[in-house]
């Protein structure tokens, strides 16, 4: 399968490299990065996430992927589609996600990915339809599903204690190529 790289104006989104892995989990295997994701993971945890972003690109050809910034070749976290895996959600659906490592968050940077996912997953991957989770507490997240037009799908949301045992429910949101497109015209 060719090498996937797709450059924004700022950002490179392209497939990992080994020589990414151990600066992608000492930028976001943090309290503050890893708090609606389960908290920080431990060298298993990490193994079989890297296992499943790689798993990903070999079954869909799309994948989270690396997030380089151009200005410095920094590595600032992950942001791609993937099909949703998780139990009781809307299972292999097309899944637009993004996780970036602190110093990175409030620059704009997530939200260039995500449009650059969302591009991606209409035009180049033919999806009908995204969507997007997280737990309810984690504002900082739908509030960027909400920007990117995104609409909540209550009827979507599940039970999952994974990510915020305080609050296990995982919500959704969605779009459609439709309504993306819309509101890009």
């Amino acid at each position: 399968m060719a090498e996937f790289r797709h450059e924004t104006a700022r950002l490179i989104l392209r497939d990992w490299r080994q020589e990414d892995w151990p600066l992608f989990w000492e930028a976001t295997n943090t309290p503050a990065v890893m708090r609606w994701l389960g908290g920080v993971a431990d060298d298993a945890q990490r193994e079989a996430a890297q296992e499943r972003l790689l798993s990903y690109k070999r079954d869909h050809g799309h994948t989270f992927w690396a997030l380089e910034r151009k200005s410095d070749g920094a590595i600032l976290g992950f942001c791609g589609l993937k099909r949703c895996n998780q139990q009781g959600g809307p299972l292999g659906t097309m899944e637009v996600g993004w996780r970036l490592r602190e110093d990175a968050w409030g620059q704009g940077y997530a939200r260039e990915a995500a449009i650059a996912s969302l591009d991606l997953a209409f035009e180049r991957f033919g999806a009908d339809e995204i969507v997007a989770l997280t737990v309810a507490r984690n504002e900082a997240s739908w509030g960027l599903m909400r920007r990117l037009g995104m609409r909540r799908r209550e009827d979507l949301d599940f039970p999952n204690a994974d990510f915020d045992p305080e609050d296990p429910t995982i919500i959704v949101y969605s779009i459609d190529s439709e309504a993306w497109h819309a509101r890009n015209d």
